[in-house]
């Protein structure tokens, strides 16, 4: 009885006189709820009897209950308390899919020390959330009570599955640490990588400063031995440390595509590479700076360079180096050991292993940099590729203490779910709230364990605010993912969901009388963020796009001069507000599509450790949405790129930017490709990559290709299928 819904569910697979089978999605998630959770859930007799049982043995913090006593109260469970998760109960939530309930009840609701119950529903962990989230100021907390159980605003895993723990880890998602070429930067980044990953977050190391394979130490030649061991010291130290075993650790390294090391960086991920060298669950992320783009044009030698020799010529990091521009005088300065290469062979290299692996992600950093708003340069990215935040050096002294602390990054995201903010009340205060949640998040977390993070954060009180459920907002709403309709929806809400952030972030700026650090030397400072802004209205061309919002006040160009007026007064509260992430826990909880990305499958086969296969429907699917449900693996990727090119324009930071590819690619799919060559070659990839540098594009993230051998189920490769 007890794995009846593993098999309802799974029945979605088969389908009955060409009809998908929905219905059996509900039967499948009506038996969970009867057969697993309900049995398994502890029973108490009120609110009052399960919130003093949860913070007596030490599951709820009771520190977030008291910052809502008033001065004359004692205890921790007082009437507003009691109003809280009356007013999230009241709400009427419901789960929409199996995989939904099975995702929240197996990942995030809090069990007792054996697993063998659960404490809480989804609605005491959105009231957890939004009293933690709120810091004691209790309209905030209700309105965010109305934001999250409506499912307008969803923060990111660590916040949702943490907040409000007794035992838990940080509310961060991620972290990125910078890497100086010594062997005590090397142990203190292996140690932060240590630490930070006991504590639950995700971690980017940038290699790109450590001297190549072959270099002098101290003075002997050929004694070092370059970033791979480095790599390798990483990828056990993720492996070791957990979040109490709820989360894997999980990290990426970056490299300069100029760097020495650069070929052997690269063959760690081949499936036929020696073991020893072998990188298996680290990720490999490429930076690439425009000059490597300008060799591949021109087919013109490209020189790889040692960071050992290029730091002493320039007394700073490789990675602080601007490359573009000064290529030529490395080349040509006899002090810097060099290595020539041939760009287009590198190029097939990249694209073969991103076939092969998904790796590497590509950072366009001098694409990052050039739309930067703000002081300092941005050297790497984090685990998603959607961090895109200025970094500085630490430098150590002989016992690891710093002798002056840098600025590394912690990664406070969240996500609004563009279907429901859509049909939202109030678009604006709505994005006001997540702001507001977010920075609560930002001023709370103090990483002890590694102090330049801490510092960081500290200094600039960066966020991560994101977007889910684009697709699902335009296949409900009659719109393709790849026409031009999208692009003006795209184009008009991110537009509008940068205008209100900005206008939060002045807000906060203006009521905690503090900016982050180094804003007078901003282009918000000086006004010429807003210029881009200032030029022309923004119209719609469509009809129907304009129809979908009519409801939500998109920005003048009035009223970006007043806003810009107001920031340059009274200043901002982060350095850093827009990124968008990959979602992908969240959105199946929030019953939408992952970030901006099209969805990849109209049921999603989604294999679970120690269950196996979970079938997911697109999210409303319906005879009526699924002409609209085109997947990602069957549409143009060019597309894709063009859709996240026009939010980009409105983002500060970055985005995770998936590319789907089948290994043989449907007729006309590409006009390059010839009715008799329809395989996917790395030329392809080739291609697309570049239209995504040409476009703007600052980063990429994993390319995903899916093969005839992949077992995709006769559900998606039905054509004729109706629900």
């Amino acid at each position: 009885m007890s794995q009846d819904y593993f098999v309802l569910n799974n029945m979605l697979n088969i389908p009955v006189n060409g009809q998908i089978p929905l219905h059996y999605d509900q039967e499948a998630l009506e038996n969970f709820l009867k057969n697993e959770i309900e049995p398994h859930t502890k029973k108490f007799v009120n609110i009052t009897d399960k919130l003093t049982y949860l913070v007596k043995n030490n599951y709820v913090d009771e520190a977030v209950f008291k910052a809502y006593l008033d001065a004359h109260e004692e205890g921790y469970i007082n009437d507003f308390i009691i109003q809280a998760f009356s007013r999230a109960y009241d709400f009427g939530f419901s789960f929409k899919s199996f995989m939904a309930s099975y995702k929240f009840y197996n990942q995030y609701a809090m069990k007792t020390n054996d697993l063998k119950h659960y404490l809480e529903t989804f609605e005491d962990r959105i009231v957890l959330n939004a009293l933690y989230l709120g810091a004691g100021d209790k309209q905030l907390a209700l309105d965010l009570i109305d934001e999250l159980i409506s499912q307008r605003y969803q923060p990111a895993t660590p916040t949702f599955l943490n907040a409000g723990k007794k035992r838990r880890g940080e509310m961060v998602s991620c972290f990125l640490i910078d890497m100086d070429d010594s062997m005590l930067s090397i142990g203190r980044g292996v140690n932060s990588s240590l630490q930070l990953s006991r504590i639950g977050g995700g971690v980017g190391v940038n290699l790109s400063n450590l001297r190549a394979t072959g270099s002098p130490i101290k003075g002997i030649e050929h004694a070092s031995s370059g970033v791979l061991p480095v790599m390798k010291l990483l990828e056990d130290s993720f492996s070791y440390s957990n979040q109490l075993g709820q989360r894997n650790g999980a990290g990426v390294v970056y490299l300069n595509v100029f760097h020495q090391d650069i070929l052997e960086f690269l063959s760690t991920k081949k499936e036929n590479t020696d073991e020893k060298i072998r990188i298996k669950t680290l990720s490999l992320g490429l930076v690439v700076p425009d000059k490597y783009y300008e060799l591949l044009k021109t087919n013109a030698p490209m020189y790889l360079f040692n960071p050992y020799h290029v730091e002493r010529i320039y007394n700073e990091p490789f990675s602080y180096v601007d490359l573009t521009e000064e290529y030529d005088n490395m080349v040509n300065n006899p002090e810097i050991d060099k290595t020539i290469i041939n760009a287009r062979e590198l190029e097939q290299e990249i694209s073969r292993l991103q076939q092969e692996s998904g790796y590497p992600y590509i950072l366009n950093v001098d694409t990052a940099n050039r739309t930067n708003p703000v002081p300092g340069k941005i050297i790497m990215s984090n685990l998603c590729s959607e961090i895109l935040q200025p970094q500085e050096p630490s430098k150590l002294n002989a016992d690891l203490s710093y002798d002056a602390i840098g600025t590394d990054i912690s990664c406070n995201l969240g996500s609004m779910n563009m279907v429901n903010l859509m049909k939202g009340p109030n678009f604006a205060y709505s994005i006001d709230l997540a702001i507001r949640a977010l920075t609560t998040v930002t001023d709370s977390v103090d990483i002890k364990e590694v102090p330049s993070v801490s510092r960081g954060n500290s200094l600039y009180h960066t966020i991560g605010l994101g977007v889910m459920g684009l697709h699902t907002f335009l296949a409900t709403n009659g719109i393709a993912y790849d026409s031009e309709e999208a692009i003006e929806v795209v184009d008009a809400f991110f537009l509008a969901m940068n205008y209100y952030s900005l206008k939060s972030s002045n807000k906060i700026a203006k009521e905690k009388f503090e900016v982050f650090h180094d804003f007078d030397k901003s282009k918000y400072a000086d006004g010429t963020y807003f210029d881009k802004y200032l030029l022309e209205e923004f119209e719609f061309s469509s009809p129907k796009v304009a129809g979908l919002f009519k409801n939500i006040a998109l920005p003048s160009i009035e009223d970006w001069e007043n806003l810009r007026s107001n920031v340059m007064i009274d200043g901002l509260y982060h350095r850093n507000r827009l990124a968008i992430a990959p979602n992908g826990s969240i959105s199946y909880i929030n019953e939408t599509s992952a970030s901006l990305h099209p969805i990849t499958q109209l049921i999603e086969n989604r294999q679970e450790k120690k269950v196996g296969s979970i079938f997911y429907p697109a999210p409303y699917l319906s005879n009526k949405t699924i002409e609209f449900y085109k997947t990602a693996y069957d549409m143009d990727q060019r597309k894709i790129i063009d859709i996240y090119a026009t939010a980009q324009k409105h983002i500060d930071q970055g985005m995770s930017l998936t590319l789907f590819m089948r290994s043989k690619l449907p007729d006309g799919l590409y006009e390059w490709k010839k009715p008799n060559n329809l395989n996917l070659t790395t030329r392809d990839l080739n291609r697309l990559r570049n239209y995504a540098w040409t476009k703007g594009i600052k980063s990429l993230y994993y390319v995903r290709t899916y093969t005839e051998d992949d077992e995709f189920e006769s559900v998606n490769s039905c054509e004729s299928c109706m629900v």
